[in-house]
């Protein structure tokens, strides 16, 4: 890709932006059941997970477009996104 992606392990940007939560139990409980173990994935015992976002920001640093929803149902498609990036691209905001 020939732009700069952000991967946040030990959810730090995301818990300083407000965006982490933690599992309840009952989900816990329906993650084990599925084999899947958060709290050793995430290598610190913990079971948060980051909510689910996506954000477009400018080279310089100016924040275009934000889609962040704790309702991992309801996303924004793809496509909207690779239109505000097209939008920056014609507008000069993105590298070329």
């Amino acid at each position: 890709m020939s732009f700069e992606r952000l991967r946040d392990f030990g959810n730090h940007a995301a818990e300083a932006y407000g965006l982490v939560f933690t599992l309840p139990d009952d989900l816990r409980e329906i993650y084990l059941k599925f084999g899947i173990d958060l709290a050793q994935g995430n290598g610190d015992g913990t079971w948060r997970l980051p909510v689910p976002a996506r954000f477009v920001i400018d080279r310089q640093g100016i924040v275009r477009a934000v889609d962040a929803d704790p309702d991992y149902t309801r996303r924004s498609e793809p496509a909207r996104t690779v239109e505000i990036l097209a939008g920056l691209r014609t507008s000069g905001e993105a590298r070329s």
